[in-house]
């Protein structure tokens, strides 16, 4: 697990998208991209639903869920809380590739890995919400060999890991639009939320009672280190979609920085369960990196 390293080195980047935007693919596309770039990379499985991340990626093994290792869920009887109920940081957030143990890590050889935060249906029914899933991707930090490694978390689909404050902990988040107006509107929510953590807004805090607990909240909306997003579309069929979507988020003051193509194969490799092979897709991935890159030297 050696990279080389570069201005993205030991950065956050969350991948967030509506259901079926096809996150996960963009998530094991920019993982290969990110590695042929020299970086090491870690995706971290944040999504409490989907499975599927370690085949695409090639991986013969799932990891364990590091929730179990943090602790369990407070609905279980354990000690990871829910971020909108109780904001406070986990009290040891880091974990060293080299140190854990082996079987919550996955990892190709070659400066790929995996970890996992844990699936929502581990706990039988009732066992509550994910929001303990959404607090370990908040807080957790991913160290090798003395440097923080390139952590690339896929989100479940949707707005409620937003609420959650996942948000503050990212350096960038990268939104995934399909050709669907749902994926545009969520598009133009992404970058506005972004742009107000920016200009110094805090959290909804009215449902807290505890004064303590309300400054934890803002506090982490105060020093949050998110520095923008980016747009990337994805499963687009033919230019004529490509002009019609890149209008639409025009409107929305937001400019794609890549395009990948609709693939049958990726969509196959999905249903079957095979890893998502490159082909001519990984290339396209490089525009999200070179944005990436371009983006962080601006903002450094």
């Amino acid at each position: 697990m050696t990279g080389t390293a570069g201005v993205l080195q030991g950065k956050r980047i969350g991948v967030f998208g509506k259901g079926g935007a096809g996150k996960s693919t963009v998530v094991v596309l920019l993982a290969r991209a990110l590695r042929r770039r020299g970086y090491e990379v870690c995706v971290v499985d944040a999504d409490s639903t989907n499975a599927g991340l370690a085949a695409a990626l090639g991986l013969e093994r799932v990891p364990r869920p590091l929730m179990r290792r943090f602790g369990g869920t407070v609905f279980t009887g354990g000690s990871v809380s829910c971020p909108v109920d109780d904001p406070t940081p986990l009290p040891s957030p880091k974990i060293d590739l080299d140190a854990v143990e082996p079987d919550y890590v996955s990892d190709d050889g070659a400066g790929l890995s995996l970890l996992s935060l844990g699936k929502i249906t581990e706990d039988g029914p009732g066992a509550g919400c994910d929001g303990p899933v959404a607090k370990i991707a908040r807080d957790l930090v991913v160290e090798h060999g003395g440097h923080d490694v390139l952590t690339l978390l896929d989100f479940k689909a949707g707005f409620e890991d937003w609420a959650r404050g996942v948000i503050t902990t990212l350096d960038w988040a990268v939104v995934v639009v399909d050709p669907t107006t749902a994926a545009v509107d969520m598009a133009g929510h992404m970058d506005d939320v972004v742009r107000r953590i920016r200009a110094g807004a805090g959290p909804a805090t009215h449902h807290l009672e505890d004064p303590r607990l309300v400054e934890i909240a803002e506090g982490l909306y105060r020093d949050a280190r998110v520095r923008g997003t980016l747009c990337v579309l994805n499963d687009v069929p033919d230019a004529e979609s490509e002009d019609f979507l890149r209008a639409a988020l025009a409107r929305r003051a937001v400019t794609p920085v890549a395009t990948i193509r609709e693939d049958r194969a990726i969509a196959g490799a999905w249903m079957r369960g095979d890893p998502v092979e490159d082909d001519g897709r990984v290339d396209e991935a490089f525009a999200i990196v070179e944005a990436l890159e371009a983006a962080e030297r601006v903002t450094a």
